[in-house]
């Protein structure tokens, strides 16, 4: 930054008197600068004044992207009306934001006799958790209670089966829609459903038992040709056949458990054992017996657990229930063989030795682990560096249609995040793209993606016809480079269908006459019209409604993405301009008041609140809408923790790179990992401290230029200091939001990356930080808006100075004819001492000194890029052929487990004390009939496991923090206690003493690094 005379032109709001603004042109005070390489984002095309959003209801429930008359009736044409659903009678079995929709859909369609069930979970068990779809449906007629929507046993689920059917038949429904919950995928309850005489909304039982079961999915995949993964997909048998390993003995054990089995297989000598022991376990299911222990089946896991990690060196196994869903009933072993080019047998028995635990979690997860229950568990060959696509799938029985695919690989423990549309028109647009910028790499991987895309719809249609699909259904496959495996079918709508749904709609034709066609917008319509016309429905043409769409998942997870249940919620902005918010209904007002009403984040069931999508004509334009949408919008509540910041910080962080890139499953751990090493830079520096030290920087220099004047130095001192303290606030505000959400900090580091560079440990802007200054303001929603609190705006005075810097800078750039990008340019210029510009010397003087003085003092925001420098943050980059490389560091398990506990600090504790990690139900043993983790006098070691944590319907294992004794069990009512965050579960004598912190020394040890900082920027 130029050092000229400060006396001149510093007397006005820290800057350039107003009538030099007039002598440089008067320009309206715009931007000065745009993130480089993207579009200007419509919030902040102008400066001058920023209107507040146009908050309306409507936009939430008059949205046109989702929302309209879907009344066939009504039409002209008697081929269309004959589609008409208005006399079906649906009872709706599922909760979250697909309830809320389905009964939209319905009322739009014209059903008006449709109702839902209510838990006790729903209702009555948490306060203020009342589901809010109830403040539109008053009927109480309409509204038919149960314990809860599936069971946690068998028996429950089959009582519950039948409530289910009763309920329907006695209040009238003739067809049921179970959304995307689990029992959407029980070919039992579909079996039952029809074998009562009435229609289930989804694929028939046939197509359940066909592709919802992932082994014979699997099976089904290999018949028709799909390209499937290596793996075992029938563990149950072969534990059946490691009991009885002989035909003669198999078919002893039918005779001696007397079960119902066709004479015809068994009499087919032709059979494999395999063959014939999968036939005798169906039979088993049906009669309600087991024929093996689950000690038996964890051990025979165990046993093909060991051949597959010999057979393929360097690889993990993923165990996956047959009936999981959602991120549900899966767990992979062998992490500690990745890095291990020639493991022995010792070892690779050792990782093996962790199956036996984790199938028991996965079959209590799934609630598979009562007698007579299915508990077969596929054994697969994790594919490590993949993208997880699916393929969305639509059929009558006759015909199978695809509809494009999603990216789902932004996810973590299984559970998707951020879900991206994949379609074969959205991917040409973007190799022409490409193709005119002269990215040779980058379409070569498009057309690659292309082409796998283009072999996934056809074996899904395939798939589909093979098993008769007569409904939607997701075909689901991983992607390794330009290969592909299936992995599974999901019998119901999935989560993220809208985002097909923005890509795509259906156009029914009459076979007889092309000018007679319906377009059908919506998924559930779809559902609704196949389950009322079935075969009559012909097949539809899929036509582009628009190129891309992106959906976020809004869950109660905390900075760790960690599972935080218990929130309040207590206000939510209102929606803006093209966001779509599936929220379950919260944002409904009080329907008497007009008023937010409270809801809380119970977590009885899963983690997410909402789903946010938005769509666009190309990725980008995709992208930056969702970014607009995480910005505008503000959740407050009680102990109210999302991923809100989170998905801000991913959104912008592929804003700044490539939304193009191809991440894997893999990548957001390490990325949050990263996250999580600018939290613990950030939080070694003193804004406040920089601040101070950086005025005494701007005394010493005042007063070495000025020694021999001392009246002058005097005034030039008092004039600098106040010029500083002026924009103290202005520069603070906005640092110590950055350095306090590490989420931020990584989307604004991200979008800032070509704005300055590092020189022989200096920071050089290469765009004007007054720009930059402004578009932070942006980026954190703390730009000026009237008639919002002070706490979450830019402070007036700090507006009005910001703007009059904003002006001049602009101003003086025009004056020499440069571009927004071109700072650095104009700051050289300004180094000259004598006048440049046509000005004389006296003006010219005004302007340089009007420069320093605008600019002083937001050295400090280049603090930031150094913290991005120390954490080597860039180097988590997307290359030109858009994979995404990921440091080696990132992916230390002990370097992520540190980071995580940065992000989310573990509650406070007293030395003698271990609490619970989180809220949730507390179980002191692995399953009903295990022995306890821990008993009292018992002494642990680091990394035992002490208890399980069921939050949000996932069932997750606490290890010891450290070695010691337990004392006493705290938890006295025992397993299925419910548990708050930072409860203490256990008394304990730790081996080893604690040491206190010395507050004093870190302290000092923050200032020294922020002096550091500090001399880098200065």
């Amino acid at each position: 930054m130029a050092t000229t005379d400060m006396g001149l032109g510093t007397t006005q709001a820290g800057g350039i008197a107003p009538e030099l603004l007039a002598g440089l042109g008067g320009a309206k005070a715009e931007p000065c600068c745009g993130v480089a390489g993207q579009r200007p984002s419509p919030a902040i095309s102008k400066v001058t004044e920023i209107k507040p959003m146009a908050y309306t209801s409507e936009k939430y429930t008059k949205n046109p992207l989702i929302h309209r008359d879907r009344r066939l009736s009504l039409s002209p044409s008697a081929w269309v009306r004959s589609f008409s659903c208005e006399d079906l009678k649906p009872l709706i079995v599922c909760r979250g934001p697909i309830r809320k929709e389905a009964m939209d859909v319905y009322q739009e369609m014209g059903i008006t006799h449709y109702g839902i069930l209510l838990s006790e979970k729903d209702s009555i068990v948490y306060p203020n958790a009342l589901a809010p779809e109830l403040r539109t449906l008053t009927d109480s007629k309409r509204v038919h209670r149960v314990p809860d929507y599936s069971g946690a046993s068998k028996e429950e689920r089959v009582e519950r089966i039948h409530q289910i059917i009763r309920i329907a038949l006695d209040n009238g429904y003739d067809s049921i829609f179970a959304g995307y919950g689990f029992m959407a995928e029980d070919d039992e309850f579909v079996g039952a459903i029809e074998q009562a005489g009435l229609n289930f909304i989804g694929p028939c039982a046939a197509t359940q038992t066909g592709a919802g079961k992932k082994d014979e999915a699997k099976r089904t995949a290999l018949s028709v040709n799909v390209s499937v993964t290596p793996g075992i997909d029938n563990v149950t048998a072969r534990t059946l056949i490691k009991k009885h390993p002989t035909r003669e003995k198999l078919l002893a054990l039918v005779k001696s458990d007397g079960l119902d089995c066709d004479p015809k297989v068994l009499s087919n000598e032709k059979l494999s054992l395999e063959e014939l022991a999968d036939h005798i376990l169906y039979a088993s299911y049906s009669k309600g017996v087991d024929l093996f222990s689950i000690e038996e089946l964890c051990a025979q896991v165990q046993t093909e657990c060991v051949a597959m990690l010999k057979k393929y060196p360097q690889s993990r196994v993923r165990l996956k229930a047959i009936g999981g869903g959602g991120g549900k009933g899966q767990r992979l072993l062998g992490a500690g063989l990745l890095n291990l080019k020639n493991a022995d047998d010792k070892t690779i028995e050792k990782e093996a030795a962790e199956a036996p635990g984790l199938v028991r979690e996965i079959l209590n997860e799934v609630k598979a682990n009562g007698i007579g229950d299915n508990k077969n568990i596929l054994v697969e060959l994790n594919i490590e560096q993949t993208r997880h696509n699916e393929i969305q799938l639509i059929g009558n029985g006759d015909w199978c249609l695809a509809l494009g695919g999603r990216d789902c690989s932004l996810q973590m423990h299984e559970q998707k995040l951020l879900e991206v549309s994949v379609t074969q028109e959205g991917l040409m647009a973007a190799i022409e793209k490409a193709k005119a910028a002269g990215k040779k790499a980058e379409v070569k991987a498009l057309e690659s993606d292309l082409k796998v895309l283009k072999r996934m719809e056809e074996e899904s249609e395939r798939f589909g016809k093979a098993v008769g699909l007569d409904s939607a259904s997701t075909f689901e496959c991983i992607v390794d480079r330009d290969r592909h495996y299936f992995m599974e079918v999901n019998t119901r709508i999935q989560v993220e269908h809208r985002v097909t749904e923005l890509c795509y709609v259906l156009k029914f034709v009459n076979p007889d006459d092309a000018n007679d066609f319906f377009v059908v917008e919506s998924l559930v319509e779809a559902m609704a019209i196949l389950a009322r016309h079935r075969k009559r429905v012909p097949k539809p043409e899929r036509i582009v409604r628009f190129n891309a769409a992106v959906e976020a998942r809004l869950n109660a997870t905390d900075a760790s993405l960690s599972p935080h249940a218990g929130g309040m919620i207590r206000y939510w902005s209102k929606p803006i301009e093209g966001e779509i918010r599936d929220d379950q209904g919260i944002s409904m007002l009080n329907p008497d008041t007009g008023v937010f009403m409270k809801y809380k984040v119970a977590g009885a069931y899963d983690s997410n609140i909402a789903l946010l999508l938005t769509k666009g004509e190309d990725r980008l334009e995709s992208y930056e809408k969702m970014s607009e949408v995480l910005r505008a919008t503000t959740l407050r509540g009680s102990d109210l923790a999302t991923n809100l910041e989170f998905h801000y910080g991913l959104v912008n962080w592929f804003l700044g790179r490539n939304v193009m890139a191809k991440p894997t499953t893999r990548f957001v751990v390490p990325y949050l990992t990263l996250v999580g090493t600018l939290k613990e830079v950030a939080n070694k520096i003193d804004p406040v401290y920089a601040f101070l030290q950086m005025k005494k920087h701007y005394a010493k220099m005042v007063t070495d230029s000025l020694a021999g004047e001392p009246e002058r130095q005097a005034k030039e001192l008092k004039n600098m200091s106040s010029l500083l303290d002026r924009k103290g606030t202005l520069i603070i505000r906005p640092i110590e939001r950055l350095l306090g959400d590490p989420h931020l900090l990584s989307g604004w580091l991200s979008i800032n990356t070509k704005n300055f560079r590092i020189d022989n440990g200096k920071v050089v802007w290469l765009r004007n930080p007054v720009g930059v200054l402004n578009e932070t303001y942006e980026y954190l929603h703390m730009n000026h808006r009237p008639h919002k609190p002070a706490a979450e705006i830019i402070w007036g005075h700090d507006n009005e100075l910001l703007q009059q810097a904003l002006h001049f800078s602009r101003t003086l750039r025009e004056k020499f004819g440069l571009a927004r990008d071109e700072y650095f340019t104009l700051h050289e210029i300004l180094k000259n001492d004598a006048p440049q510009g046509g000005f004389d010397q006296a003006t010219w003087d005004h302007v340089r000194s009007a420069h320093f003085g605008y600019e002083a003092g937001l050295e400090l925001l280049g603090m930031l890029f150094l913290i991005g420098q120390t954490t080597k943050f860039w180097d988590l980059r997307v290359e030109e052929d858009l994979e995404i490389t990921i440091p080696e560091y990132l992916n230390d398990p002990e370097l992520q487990a540190r980071m995580k506990k940065v992000l989310v600090p573990p509650p406070a504790t007293k030395a003698d004390e271990i609490v619970s990690v989180c809220g949730g139900m507390y179980y002191g043993q692995e399953a009903p009939g295990m022995p306890a983790f821990v008993t009292e006098g018992m002494h642990f070691e680091k990394g035992q496991p002490l208890y399980i944590i069921e939050v949000m319907k996932m069932f997750n294992k606490v290890y010891a923090p450290f070695s010691g004794t337990i004392d006493k069990i705290l938890v006295t009512s025992g397993d299925g206690t419910i548990v708050s965050k930072g409860q203490p579960l256990f008394k304990v004598t730790p081996d080893e003493k604690f040491v206190e912190v010395d507050v004093n020394a870190l302290e000092k040890e923050k200032r020294s690094i922020t002096s550091d900082y500090l001399k880098a920027v200065l």
